[in-house]
């Protein structure tokens, strides 16, 4: 039948109607918060990402406390060390700044899901994800040290360790050292697809973590290669990946609904700095509409495929729907 009988707008007559047969739904349990985190002092605002700070370990207990209230599960966290040095040393330390804002976070609210992200960039004096020979990131130098790095914060309370690096090898690595460290029931979820992409800008600013030369185009992916994101997938799925990540979301919305259909695994996407970013300032601007927008994006990336979201604006969206309800 065609119209007039057919009639699609009847379904959308009302605001309840259209809730009834709403094919994506967004909730809290989709989204996990991106926390920065240094050793002490104040709450430090990022300029360049309107409404993130960076907190010290106890300050983000309080706030990670706050955010599972709110209903979201989960965090994911990035460290900001006093020293940085060739191999990223500090990030395995057992006073280090990550390790003490895991066993603060799990102490303060033990049900939440607490996430490390695994890299040395934040680390090394260099700025890059691996280490240093003859001016280039060595990959399997680099992977002991990444599993290092992944054993120590989950001996600090760790749930997930996300591995963001890039390395050849590094999931399967990281697995067999956990396992061999007696921690098998901890997941792992790989930055499988992580683009070379220059929405990162306000992260690089946040974390300190810009290269002192080159770029990361070397271990990154193309944003140009869709067809190379299935090899990258398929490799962490047999090193023993737990959830897939991409990143970023935005444009790559076809990547994740075309992973989608290669794996059951819940699939995660990062909703990245340079996206926040861009919607804080047209914001401000007064341009767009802050929060219908940020819903539409955030339902966007789940319709894509995504399961999981990490994303800054977490604990306003998490308000949000506290409001619908």
């Amino acid at each position: 039948m065609a119209f007039p009988t057919e009639r699609p707008r009847r379904l959308r007559r009302t605001e309840t109607l259209r809730r009834m047969v709403r094919e994506t739904t967004l909730s809290t349990d989709d989204l996990i918060w991106p926390m920065f985190v240094k050793s002490k002092g104040k709450d430090e605002a990022i300029d360049a990402m309107p409404g993130v700070f960076r907190y010290n370990p106890s300050r983000a207990a309080e706030e990670a406390s706050k955010a599972f209230a709110a209903g979201i599960p989960a965090v994911i966290l990035f460290g900001i060390p006093d020293s940085k040095d060739a191999l990223g040393s500090a990030s395995w330390e057992e006073d280090g700044v990550i390790q003490q804002a895991v066993r603060k976070i799990k102490k303060a609210v033990p049900e939440m899901i607490v996430m490390a992200d695994v890299c040395l960039c934040e680390y090394t004096d260099h700025g890059h994800c691996g280490v240093i020979k003859d001016g280039e990131v060595d990959n399997d130098a680099t992977l002991d040290l990444l599993a290092r790095q992944a054993v120590s914060f989950v001996k600090a309370g760790a749930d997930v360790v996300a591995p963001s690096d890039m390395m050849d090898g590094r999931v399967g690595f990281i697995r067999d050292e956990l396992d061999n460290s007696g921690f098998t029931d901890r997941a792992i979820m790989a930055y499988s697809v992580k683009y070379a992409s220059s929405f990162y800008g306000p992260f690089r600013e946040a974390a300190g973590s810009a290269p002192e030369f080159g770029d990361r185009k070397g271990y990154q992916m193309d944003p140009a290669n869709e067809r190379e994101a299935f090899r990258e997938v398929e490799l962490d799925l047999e090193e023993g990946a737990d959830i897939i990540m991409v990143k970023p979301a935005l444009a790559f919305l076809d990547v994740i609904s075309s992973v989608r259909q290669i794996t059951d695994l819940p699939i995660a996407a990062f909703n990245v700095s340079g996206e926040y970013s861009m919607v804080k300032a047209a914001a401000n601007a007064g341009m767009i509409d802050e929060r219908q927008i940020v819903m539409e994006i955030l339902t966007g990336i789940k319709r894509a495929g995504a399961d999981l979201i990490l994303t800054y604006h977490a604990r306003d969206v998490a308000g949000w729907l506290e409001g619908r309800r």
